[in-house]
């Protein structure tokens, strides 16, 4: 895949994934049906712009640390914190600033619902969850890039902040989940992302993924 190509398909992604939380796309994943329990306390509006095809967070336990990656809008990061209670911590991680938006919210109003704050919505690439893409944008707004020695000071802050200032720790995670969004990751960034994966779980931490697979190239 040429470099043109794949900035094709992370632009589609993420106009896509844009659009759909903005307004519902019917289309857009598959039917899934969760423990309306867990439902009930949930906004409408996150539930209707949904796009998962499958539910993770099944397998959370209580007093857990959940990673969702690609948490969208929100709903498995409440369903999750709704299971760690109030001992537990809920992490999602998007790059999608709609999604975002929308994730963030209700956190006040699910906080107040639950009794607790234990969700956490965070900007950053899944196959990168060392750089806070929060605060590297911040940095882009300071020190914007119009050369080349520009563009090597911006990557040097980016090396530092992955050592210092991790988006997500080494070794802090109990369980990671994911709802459909594995697949959208880069072929060649595929490695990385579960190399990033291995790296933020807690020895006999799990993973749970819920996603698409073929078996079949496709065009």
């Amino acid at each position: 895949m040429s470099s043109t190509e794949a900035r094709s398909v992370e632009e589609i992604v993420r106009e896509r994934y844009s659009a759909g939380a903005r307004k519902r796309e019917e289309a857009l994943c598959c039917p899934v049906e969760y423990d309306p329990k867990y439902l009930k306390i949930i906004p409408e509006e996150i539930l209707e712009r949904d796009y998962g095809c499958g539910d993770p967070s099944e397998h959370v336990r209580a007093g857990e640390t959940v990673l969702d990656l690609g948490s969208g809008g929100g709903k498995i990061c409440y369903i999750a914190a709704q299971k760690v209670g109030a001992d537990g911590h809920v992490i999602g991680v998007d790059m999608n600033d709609d999604m975002l938006t929308l994730a963030r919210k209700y956190k006040g109003e699910m906080a107040e619902k639950l009794g607790y704050d234990v969700v956490d919505f965070r900007k950053g690439r899944i196959q990168d969850l060392a750089l806070d893409w929060g605060k590297a944008e911040a940095y882009l707004a300071d020190h914007p890039v119009r050369t080349s020695e520009d563009w090597d000071a911006f990557e040097n802050w980016c090396a530092a902040q992955r050592k210092e200032s991790p988006l997500i720790p080494d070794d802090s995670v109990d369980v990671i989940v994911s709802n459909c969004v594995l697949n959208l990751v880069r072929e060649d960034h595929k490695r990385q992302m579960f190399a990033e994966m291995h790296r933020v779980l807690k020895r006999g931490g799990r993973v749970a993924i819920s996603d698409i697979v073929s078996d079949e190239i496709v065009p």
